[in-house]
């Protein structure tokens, strides 16, 4: 597998959503977006949870407000979505995790997820659906989690994605990094103020008690438009362990809350594992003092399957 680079630049979207009028209106949006990204020095771009889902506004009024139908309106466009984010990540030789979208998944029966992808420069996609709904996406939406959990081999590192509310459970991301991922990834879309302090509280919680950098990217803004994101608050940010040579605060970087735009950071991941190995407290290996810990680690990380996406 490959190892982590010395440092990354990556940036974290504070993601508008907008209203589209057509499929290439969207394309010309998300181009600019990634190209100011890449012309940043970002090697790692992070879109949001169902920021794709402005997409639904391209098919009129009429699927703007029909829930179920914008599953398989919005689901049916995967094949270009993710065609236009290969190719973008081709163009500036960047890492990209798309913004996550709702998709029919034939191996579930049909059953609707929530589908995020990170996207490599040679083309490759790696695919982590979300584990566990909220009561809105199961009660009301019908979204189904999907466990199928897995970690990312690239030439920037090795990733995993735990999809807004998958971040808030501490077991599924120390599977993850037991099974060897070193950076997280948390894409959000939350409509609250409570929602997204859920998700801040959790990326600074799982960086500190897994000791690795963790990256988080909400949608922001109103769209009255949409039964699903109408109302959506939230900041970016960067967290790394609050010990030894690193911010005390635990935030390496993080936007100003609700304003739209790429937020910037550079992960040193020298004093991460310096952290680790001598910090003034060693979370990831006293972890395992905790009862029955170990076993479950094991058995964690034996059901993460590691793809590569180049």
């Amino acid at each position: 597998m490959s190892a982590a680079r010395a440092t990354l630049r990556v940036a974290a979207a504070q993601f508008p959503v907008g209203r589209p009028s057509s499929l290439d209106a969207w394309a010309a949006g998300i181009e600019s977006w990634v190209t100011e990204a890449a012309e940043g020095g970002a090697e790692l771009l992070v879109f949001p949870e169902y920021g794709a889902l402005e997409l639904a506004s391209t098919f009129g009024l009429e699927m703007e407000a029909d829930l179920p139908g914008q599953i398989r309106a919005v689901g049916g466009l995967i094949d270009q979505v993710d065609a236009l984010h290969a190719e973008l990540a081709r163009r500036h030789g960047v890492h990209i995790l798309a913004a996550s979208l709702p998709v029919l998944a034939p191996d579930l029966g049909g059953q609707p997820v929530n589908r995020a992808r990170l996207i490599g420069p040679q083309g490759g996609i790696g695919i982590q659906d979300k584990r566990i709904m909220t009561p809105w996406e199961r009660e009301i939406w019908g979204v189904t989690g999907n466990s199928a959990a897995r970690i990312f081999d690239t030439e920037i590192g090795r990733i995993g994605v735990a999809v807004c509310y998958d971040g808030e459970f501490p077991l599924i991301v120390r599977a993850m990094v037991a099974a060897g991922a070193e950076l997280i990834l948390i894409p959000s879309a939350t409509e609250t103020i409570a929602g997204a302090t859920r998700v801040r509280i959790a990326g600074l919680a799982r960086a500190l008690e897994n000791q690795v950098p963790v990256v988080t990217s909400p949608t922001v803004g109103d769209a009255p438009w949409s039964p699903a994101l109408d109302s959506n608050h939230g900041s970016a940010g960067v967290f790394v362990p609050a010990d030894n040579g690193l911010p005390s605060s635990g935030i390496l970087t993080e936007g100003v809350f609700d304003r739209p735009g790429w937020v910037h950071a550079t992960i040193d991941f020298a004093p991460i594992v310096a952290v680790r190995e001598s910090g003034g407290v060693r979370g990831r290996r006293d972890w395992l003092e905790q009862v029955g810990a170990a076993e479950a680690d094991a058995a964690a990380a034996a059901g993460v399957e590691i793809v590569r996406v180049a």
